[in-house]
């Protein structure tokens, strides 16, 4: 036979801030927010790295390359699913001249190949080639300490409305 004895206080405690956590949709708001917001260093750092990227400053119609990859620049928080966790993504850009994958060719170090506007001639172009692997690689360490830090936050709230 297995006997569980448990402090009828703490128990009352912790009934006492799982509803003052309101089913916990405001916990899981504020996780999200703040895992948001520890990384903007990391979408920033990524900002600065592609807006360094040389333009070929050529009269072009629709938006400019970086800023419309930049527009789909985003910082993920998930706390549920399959894809648990935060994360930066940016999305695709199939409306910028025909450019529909520009966040992804423009890191990748092999460039990519397209035809010359009125002529029948292909050539090899590159971006800013790591402009997002090597920026989130060199500093993984301190992206992944905030986000720690985020959750031994919530942690602590959780500790803090229990007593």
């Amino acid at each position: 036979m297995i006997e569980l004895s448990t402090d009828q206080k703490a128990l009352q405690a912790l009934g006492k801030a799982l509803k003052q956590e309101a089913d916990g949709k405001k916990l899981r708001r504020d996780l999200a927010r703040e895992l948001r917001q520890s990384l903007e260093p990391a979408k920033s750092e990524v900002r600065s790295s592609l807006m360094s990227m040389q333009s070929g400053g050529l009269p072009v119609s629709g938006p400019p390359l970086r800023t419309a990859v930049l527009k789909g620049l985003k910082a993920e928080a998930r706390l549920a699913g399959r894809s648990t966790g935060a994360r930066l993504r940016i999305k695709r850009t199939p409306g910028v001249r025909g450019f529909a994958n520009a966040p992804k060719r423009l890191n990748r170090p092999g460039g990519w190949r397209h035809k010359v506007f009125g002529r029948d001639v292909w050539v090899q172009q590159e971006g800013q080639p790591g402009y997002f692997d090597k920026t989130i690689k060199n500093n993984a360490a301190k992206y992944r300490r905030a986000v720690i830090e985020v959750m031994e936050k919530t942690a602590r709230r959780i500790a803090r409305n229990t007593k």
